[in-house]
């Protein structure tokens, strides 16, 4: 039996050892079969290539990737100043996505998909609290909302209005999805069918009570674009009369087919919006007031637009731009992710990050090592507020230099516990008069997660990864910048003799000299079409219309332009809009056949990339000496095998 056991332990060695064999060597570097097969599976190229080809193919760039990188670090390029912030910049950008628990964060994630699939029609009544009323007051506060409740419960969609409870403040929120509300009411609502009221739920201020009297499929997002005519502060009825005569105009004037865009430039009091044609970010249940989002859902078809309504803002005529209902299957890319990206800005992002502080705990080597007492950790957070004034405060405190929590690489001392309570009970967004027992819980959690921040890569491979995979990215460019695209455009010598060397690769197609305007709006284009067909410099118009107008001219094939090959000389296109509302033109001076010979003046910008090819290749030559490249072969047979 020990013979066995001692057999299967070597096997797995070998085994092991195997595994850990470097693919690629290349001078006193190597490249394992892990790191190759992740950079391979994520850039593949798709082509028709077979999978033996296309795996040896990736070994010879993948080589020369690593090349290149690594002569980047001998010239010490990863220790330049712009470098390093760039990292850091990349690393704070990216680092929340590790920091909680992905379990809980997908099934928050569900839950969210599920409640975003439906809207729910609330109704809140609350009853404010004040910290320094009576107990007889709380207790008849009390007593109000429960009887709300309780009378709700046995009328199901029925309406308690202010004056039949005057200490009860009713309030129709109207309809809300997901995110709408803060995550614990909710998860009231979403828990109630449609006629049922919750029990009275205590909040820091106030006690509330919610009905659902309504449930339908979600109506998804909206684009829409508005024309506002605000109500100005105390407006009387007159000065009311006069805008509804003003939007009752404009609304006219649209419904005989006036742009919208145009108008709202010109009459719409939306400073947020009317530079962009009154285009609104889009937006779904919950966002605006229930009279507006009833005009927007009224909308049936991109491009109806709503007669003139009022809301407490001013009198809106709205335009639907377009409309993108509720998935019907959970694989919608666009609706997940949008729904992720608000979960990491919800309160409700807490749940995950406390489990995975919970989780990591064990992960990274807590411990506490009673250097300090409880007593004079307490005594001494309360000393350094104080001390709020003088910066170095922490530092001076006799505890500063002890050491009270242990991690596998490093610890977190007394000036680290200082530092924190002073900075916590400074922000009065943070601070909500926790003791100071209370402020040592949420510290061993805060020390635990920088901790293990700092040393994320040593903790978790695929962050490690993506950190690698950007300072190497970073590198190659900085190396190809250095020893490839700026040495092949400057030099003059090389890229003359390589254009007089290649010149029947620098030949016209069907080209023509060519004027191109384009323009912010279509309106701005054809001012300026006019202009120049009167006989005004097109270089004048550019210089007046400064950020609005730009012009270009020069001599193009005119497949890169897309011209009319039938078009005259001294010509103009028709104005084209595009479709993020863009215009432009062109002016056609002189047309050419093809076959002319390209001048170097006019090749340069092809010679130039074509000559970079050269001199990365005299370069590469070069690393493969300083960098002798050696293939395991064995490994290899095995890779394009199990591919």
């Amino acid at each position: 039996m020990k013979k066995i056991i001692l057999l299967s332990a070597k096997m797995l060695m070998g085994i092991t050892l195997f595994a850990q064999q470097p693919l690629i060597n290349y001078g006193k570097h190597s490249i394992s079969k892990v790191e190759f097969l992740k950079a391979y599976n994520k850039n593949k190229p798709a082509s028709d290539n077979t999978r033996e080809k296309s795996v040896k193919e990736y070994v010879d760039l993948y080589a020369n990737f690593k090349m290149k990188v690594m002569e980047a670090m001998e010239l010490r390029l990863d220790t330049a100043e712009q470098f390093k912030a760039d990292v850091d910049n990349f690393r704070k950008q990216i680092i929340e996505n590790y920091l909680s628990d992905e379990k809980t964060f997908n099934a928050l994630t569900d839950e969210a998909y599920t409640r975003s699939l439906s809207d729910l029609h609330v109704v809140r009544y609350s009853v404010t609290i004040d910290e320094n009323t009576s107990p007889e007051d709380s207790m008849a506060k009390y007593n109000a909302i429960k009887a709300i409740s309780e009378q709700l419960k046995k009328m199901p969609n029925s309406r308690i209005n202010n004056s039949e409870s005057p200490l009860v403040d009713y309030s129709d929120m109207g309809f809300l999805t997901v995110f709408s509300l803060p995550y614990v009411y909710e998860n009231i609502v979403y828990g109630l069918k449609p006629g049922e009221t919750s029990s009275p739920y205590r909040a820091k201020k106030a006690w509330h009570v919610f009905s659902v009297l309504e449930k339908r499929k979600s109506v998804g997002k909206w684009k829409m674009a508005q024309i506002l005519f605000s109500t100005p502060e105390n407006a009387d009825e007159a000065i009311m009369q006069v805008l509804k005569v003003k939007a009752d105009s404009v609304y006219t004037i649209l419904k005989n087919g006036a742009d919208f865009s145009n108008l709202a430039k010109f009459v719409s009091d939306d400073k947020l919006t009317y530079l962009n044609g009154g285009e609104l970010p889009e937006f779904g249940t919950g966002k605006y007031d229930n009279v507006f989002e009833s005009e927007a859902i009224r909308l049936n078809k991109d491009g109806d637009i709503s007669e003139p309504f009022q809301t407490s803002f001013g009198i809106h005529i709205l335009k639907r731009l377009s409309q993108t209902p509720a998935p019907v299957l959970k694989a919608d890319d666009n609706w997940l992710y949008d729904l992720k990206q608000k979960l990491q800005q919800d309160d409700r992002i807490k749940i995950a990050k406390d489990k995975f502080a919970k989780d990591i705990i064990t992960k990274i080597g807590f411990k506490l090592t009673n250097a300090v007492k409880a007593e004079d950790l307490f005594n001494f957070a309360d000393s350094v507020m104080f001390d709020f004034e003088i910066p170095d405060a922490p530092a001076t405190k006799p505890i500063s230099k002890k050491v009270l929590i242990n991690f596998t690489k490093g610890n977190a001392t007394g000036e680290d516990w200082l530092n924190f309570v002073r900075d916590y009970k400074g922000n009065p967004d943070l601070f909500k008069m926790e003791t100071n027992a209370m402020l040592w819980e949420k510290f061993k959690t805060y020390a635990s997660l920088n901790y293990y921040k700092n040393n994320l890569e040593f903790y978790n491979a695929d962050f490690a990864y993506q950190m690698q995979e950007f300072k190497e990215g970073n590198l190659l460019f900085e190396i190809m910048e250095k020893n490839v695209w700026s040495k092949a455009s400057s030099d003059s010598v090389g890229l003359r003799a390589y254009y007089n060397a290649h010149k029947n690769q620098y030949i016209w197609s069907k080209s023509a000299d060519v004027l191109i305007m384009n323009a912010v709006s279509d309106d701005i284009a054809k001012a300026a079409k006019e202009s120049i067909q009167s006989g005004v410099n097109w270089k004048e118009l550019v210089e007046v219309n400064q950020g609005e107008l730009q012009g270009d001219s020069g001599r193009f094939e005119l497949t890169q332009i897309n011209a009319d090959s039938t078009a005259a000389e001294e010509s103009y296109s028709q104005v084209t809009i595009n479709s993020d509302g863009t215009a432009g033109f062109m002016k056609y001076l002189k047309f050419y056949n093809d076959g002319e010979q390209r001048s170097f003046e006019d090749a340069r910008g092809m010679v130039i990339n074509d000559y970079q090819g050269v001199v990365e290749k005299r370069w590469l030559a070069e690393l493969q000496k300083k960098y002798p490249v050696k293939i395991n072969q064995q490994l290899l047979k095995e890779i394009i095998q199990k591919q």
